[in-house]
């Protein structure tokens, strides 16, 4: 496989075959998580998987807190200059070891000042963790740093071999009656060592490569990271903070019947994960009023699509939960339930924010996801020591919907774009559905003539303004 000039820009895939393979692989790994969470939950109950998600979430966690918007700067400036390419990757290893050591020596600190914080999660299990916080972290940038330069294949290969991994591991051990909390943490830490390792090598091998470090380069990362952090510090506190509080405050059993909710509800966020990775590229290289089109049109077919899905796993929560999980885990019936709620507020974010981050305005994002993450810590306080997971699951709806409502009104007043823009309208479906089939349909051939588009405006619009076929 040849390595791509560090100077030479690629040409753009189709749109809708990249949303369509990445949101493909989102759900892919979405069920392959699920069948993960399903072992895990039937070998250790309730408790066992709580004291997964406990740990899991603590790490995964930390290792987000640490990469200080770096990802984001890795993004926007390879898809803007690809000459930066190779420091990029070179910052990214180094930086990654940097911030990991000091994320690991913070953490550690502040469990031994505030116990608590650490909750029933086993000592020994909780160093193994964290020793792997600037494998996660590399991860995380180079994910970035690849698909600012339209390498989904390569991430999504990967995003779908960690969760595989996962499976098979626990799956066997399962057979054999050997699974523990710390093997179910040992095969998720593999799985992110593994993808780790697939998108080092290729950045080694098909990109760039790794070239050497550059000072000011990553000055201006932070710079550009300082203003995006924030925000992303937030969202992933929206995320991941209920289960950190819910399983210091309540304890692991009552987290593993949350996180069973959880782990269906994020099956609705996938769809908006997909399209903000695939459009944010584009989003970097075009003109003003073409982004404000283009994230407008694709976040209103996806708030619609979320709709549909989330009003299907509404009514069929009592199976999800109980059916497969099983009568211990009867409670998160009324949790996914409310979480569904969720998805809309998370579907805006998102789409709408990431389309802030790629126009340049990371800070505008972290002032619409701060609303949220407010509210998140106020409710979480005050709903789960008397509701547990009933109170984190409220908490997290109200969050979202809160910054989902305040993202919307800055990118209307900062892309340019109207508030009826965001309104759904009767066609946004029928629209992305036709641009799936022309790319997928007949043989994977377009058709041979354009559909009629359904919204005036971008039927007299500039070709080069609409979404990439």
């Amino acid at each position: 496989m040849s390595k791509r000039p560090n100077d030479v820009s690629v040409t753009p895939p189709p749109f809708a075959r990249s949303a369509v393979l990445t949101y493909g692989t989102q759900i892919a790994a979405a069920f392959l998580s699920l069948l993960s969470v399903l072992i895990v939950a039937r070998a250790l109950g309730a408790e066992g998987r709580g004291n997964v998600a406990f740990l899991t979430a603590i790490t995964f966690l930390t290792a987000n807190l640490a990469t200080f918007g770096l990802q984001e700067a890795n993004a926007n400036f390879a898809a803007s200059d690809p000459r930066s390419r190779r420091a990029l990757a070179t910052n990214s290893v180094l930086l990654s070891l940097v911030l990991g050591g000091a994320a690991i020596a913070v953490l550690s600190g502040l469990i031994a000042l505030v116990p608590a914080v650490a909750g029933e999660s086993d000592p020994t299990l909780r160093r193994i963790a964290f020793a792997f916080i600037p494998a996660i972290l590399l991860q995380i940038f180079l994910r970035f740093l690849v698909q600012a330069d339209y390498g989904f294949v390569v991430t999504n290969t990967a995003f779908l071999l960690a969760p595989a991994l996962n499976v098979v591991g626990n799956g066997l051990f399962y057979a054999f009656g050997i699974l523990s909390v710390g093997t179910a943490i040992g095969w998720w830490l593999a799985g992110q060592v593994l993808e780790t390792v697939i998108l080092a090598w290729y950045v080694q091998r098909r990109l760039a490569g790794f070239g050497r470090p550059d000072a000011a380069l990553a000055r201006r990362a932070f710079r550009f990271g300082a203003r995006a952090h924030p925000g992303r510090i937030m969202l992933l506190g929206n995320y991941r903070l209920d289960q950190w509080l819910l399983g210091a405050i309540a304890g692991p059993r009552e987290l593993g019947v949350y996180s069973v909710a959880v782990a269906w509800a994020e099956a609705l966020w996938y769809l908006p994960t997909a399209l903000a990775f695939v459009q944010r590229p584009d989003l970097v290289r075009a003109a003003r009023e073409e982004a404000a089109r283009l994230a407008a049109r694709v976040f209103r077919a996806a708030i619609l699509i979320t709709a549909l899905f989330g009003l299907v796993m509404f009514a069929a929560a009592p199976i999800l939960c109980v059916v497969i999980f099983g009568d211990e885990f009867r409670d998160s019936v009324g949790m996914l339930r409310i979480l569904v709620v969720a998805s809309l507020g998370v579907t805006t974010i998102k789409l709408l924010g990431s389309a802030l981050v790629a126009r340049g305005n990371p800070g505008l994002q972290s002032l619409a996801v701060g609303a949220g993450f407010v509210c998140s810590v106020a409710l979480d306080i005050a709903l789960i020591p008397p509701f547990g997971g009933t109170g984190a699951a409220v908490a997290v709806a109200l969050a979202h919907t809160t910054a989902g409502l305040v993202v919307g009104t800055i990118f209307i007043r900062t892309i340019g774009a109207r508030a009826s823009d965001l309104v759904p309208r009767a066609g946004d479906v029928g629209w992305f559905v036709g641009r799936l089939r022309e790319r997928f349909g007949a043989g994977g051939r377009a058709a041979a003539a354009p559909q009629p588009d359904a919204n005036a405006a971008d039927r007299h619009a500039d070709p080069g303004t609409r979404l990439r076929r």
